[in-house]
């Protein structure tokens, strides 16, 4: 087994592989994720492009709304890298397919779930879905062999889908949940439902009583309740409060805070460099998160986890300007 330190020279920078130098590409991480612990991410399509434009997506507007399935990234070349990284048996809790987009937009996704399968069955896989593809069968025979699939479901009605998640013309709500309790029954695997609240739209009384009336007929494992980390794609979303995310999560009943787990600090991916040359970079002005990116060569889901960890800390805060949404230095975090 290897450290985490050592997974991090491996995949932030160029290894030597087989006499050739390599980057990765198509690999982030390993990320310290609150609710998967280790997880090493897989990006398998271009950023964001996607089947939805949430209003609350941290990653920012979809760019490419579309249900098109296609190879958006070689699956040879993909394979090829985590064969490379995963040679040395590296310590993870799961190998997660992530990113900025949907990764059941990739056509191949089942190859590349069944190789990790073959070759390393030791390691768990999960998926992080919206959902909206499951309408096709031959979409949920793809996801059989992950051991967790963890689908997005924020509003149980046509209205509130149109308002939150902003569907390609083709999805439909209804067909979606509907998708989603044949998936149940297909899949023997683990379903955690993941519900985004919004102030004032799924929140409301009526959106409440359809979206568990939505968690009885899809019978998910468990169901988990969270709010914004940070602004999202429009800056008039706002983070729900506490008493209203227990009030909702008594509500709906058999709920997780998405809050009330482990701190990303004491996550044993937690790279605190990342962190440090984040707070960096703001000591010497305000940055977007794409700033930021392209100073740290992080990719966007990685970065966010240690955005999110200093705006929970309360050592930075978003400001609204006129070139978008910059991060800034609290005074706590200045006078130090």
């Amino acid at each position: 087994m290897i450290s985490i330190a050592q997974q991090y020279a491996m995949i932030k920078y160029e290894t030597n592989c087989g006499g050739a130098m390599m980057k990765h590409k198509y690999l982030f991480g390993p990320v310290p994720s609150r609710r998967l612990g280790v997880s090493l991410g897989i990006d398998l399509i271009p950023h964001k492009t996607c089947s939805l434009n949430c209003i609350y997506c941290e990653c920012g507007k979809t760019t490419n709304l579309t249900v098109e399935r296609k190879e958006y990234v070689p699956t040879e070349k993909v394979i090829e890298e985590l064969a490379q990284y995963l040679q040395d048996q590296p310590e993870l809790d799961y190998i997660t397919f992530a990113g900025s987009g949907e990764p059941m937009l990739h056509s191949r996704i089942d190859q590349i779930i069944n190789w990790l399968k073959i070759n390393y069955p030791g390691y768990k896989l999960c998926l992080l879905t919206n959902g909206t593809l499951f309408t096709d069968r031959k979409n949920r025979e793809a996801v059989q062999n992950i051991d967790l699939i963890i689908p997005s479901l924020d509003t149980a009605t046509a209205e509130g889908f149109a308002k939150i998640n902003r569907p390609d013309q083709n999805l439909n709500c209804d067909e979606m949940i509907e998708s989603l309790v044949k998936l149940r029954c297909e899949y023997e695997g683990t379903i955690i439902l993941e519900i985004m609240i919004i102030p004032g739209i799924n929140d409301q009384q009526q959106e409440l009583v359809a979206l568990k009336a939505a968690i009885d007929r899809i019978k998910p494992d468990r169901v988990q309740l969270g709010t914004l980390d940070r602004p999202g794609t429009e800056s008039w979303v706002e983070a729900a409060s506490l008493e209203t995310m227990q009030e909702i999560a008594h509500f709906l009943g058999n709920v997780e805070l998405i809050g009330n787990f482990k701190p990303r600090r004491q996550i044993a991916s937690f790279n605190e460099m990342h962190s440090e040359n984040i707070l960096e970079i703001l000591h010497r002005r305000p940055c977007t998160v794409e700033d930021l990116q392209q100073a740290l060569n992080l990719h966007p889901a990685e970065l966010q986890k240690y955005v999110n960890q200093l705006l929970e800390e309360n050592r930075v805060k978003v400001e609204q300007r006129e070139r978008g949404q910059f991060l800034v230095l609290t005074k706590k975090t200045e006078t130090k």
